[in-house]
């Protein structure tokens, strides 16, 4: 799994933010769309795309693109 790939796709899960806009530093949480409707397609996205399994604490525990990949990566 490359850090591109898992920006690029946690990306397309936004439909009001531009894709380009985020970026590994990004802090997801203080992106205007962000919200728990969010969250659940992107902890969707994690275990259809990557085969991983994400709980709701893990994607609290981080604040940036990076550090959720971090975290996905470990799992």
């Amino acid at each position: 799994m490359q850090s591109e790939d898992f920006i690029q796709k946690f990306a397309a899960c936004f439909h009001q933010t531009e894709p380009a806009s985020i970026q590994a530093e990004t802090k997801f949480r203080e992106l205007e769309e962000w919200g728990s409707m969010l969250a659940l397609i992107v902890i969707a996205m994690i275990d259809g795309d990557f085969d991983k399994t994400i709980t709701a604490e893990d994607l609290k525990s981080t604040n940036t693109v990076a550090e959720l990949f971090e975290v996905v990566k470990k799992k």
